[in-house]
């Protein structure tokens, strides 16, 4: 199955807020979020937001390494500039929610997610940029559905926190298909997605060693 890029927005009302249901990324998705793994987030808000705020950066580097090494695509360099300025104003407002909480920065490692999406990308180009946006098309999805995932269960300033960043981040989504099916051959774009659909399913159905924001399910809470 694959989206329609164009059809992604039908998650949003009349007035441009976000629904609930996000149909066309669940589509796109290979799995939902197991129930677990909503669990140990629930059990751990403070991991939680702690690499939260680190994806949020990395979502921002990521967007002005692929303007620095995509120089001459403009609407690549459009979409990217916009994208991480986005990103690190939620950078800021995770950090201002955690002070709120009086929870202090620390060291985290990363989590095998990102590096496993990427460990699928072919490495010559034009494809290497295709199979990039194919990723992060994946990357922020997941993180649409997950924030959906928590919203029913968390106290009302986060929940409305989480809330409000699912428009932003199923736009993100659309904003990176888009571009993967501008820049590359569709039938390719489309073995590209079947390919990282089934490395992103394996990432979050299968036990993680660690709590993550976009891990599978802890091995301590995995059933």
């Amino acid at each position: 199955i694959v989206a329609n890029p164009r059809r992604i927005m039908r998650g949003f009302d009349d007035c441009g807020q976000p629904t609930m249901l996000l149909p066309e990324i669940n589509e796109f998705l290979g799995c939902k979020t197991p129930d677990g793994w909503v669990q140990a987030a629930l059990a751990d808000l403070e991991t939680l937001l702690l690499d939260h705020k680190n994806c949020e950066f990395k979502a921002a580097s990521t967007a002005l390494s692929l303007m620095a090494k995509y120089n001459t695509h403009v609407d690549l360099i459009n979409l990217m500039s916009r994208l991480a300025r986005e990103e690190l104003v939620h950078h800021e407002q995770v950090m201002r929610l955690m002070k709120r909480r009086k929870i202090a920065l620390r060291p985290l490692s990363a989590g095998r997610y990102a590096s496993g999406l990427r460990s699928v990308v072919r490495t010559h180009e034009p494809v290497k940029l295709v199979d990039t946006l194919v990723v992060g098309a994946f990357i922020e999805a997941r993180s649409c559905e997950r924030f959906e995932a928590l919203v029913p269960h968390l106290d009302a300033e986060l929940g409305k926190f989480y809330f409000g960043l699912l428009k932003s981040e199923a736009r993100h989504f659309q904003g990176y298909l888009r571009l993967a099916y501008q820049y590359g051959e569709a039938a390719d774009v489309e073995r590209t997605i079947e390919r990282v659909r089934a490395a992103e399913r394996e990432l979050i159905e299968s036990p993680d060693v660690e709590f993550r924001f976009h891990s599978g399910v802890p091995s301590a809470s995995a059933v």
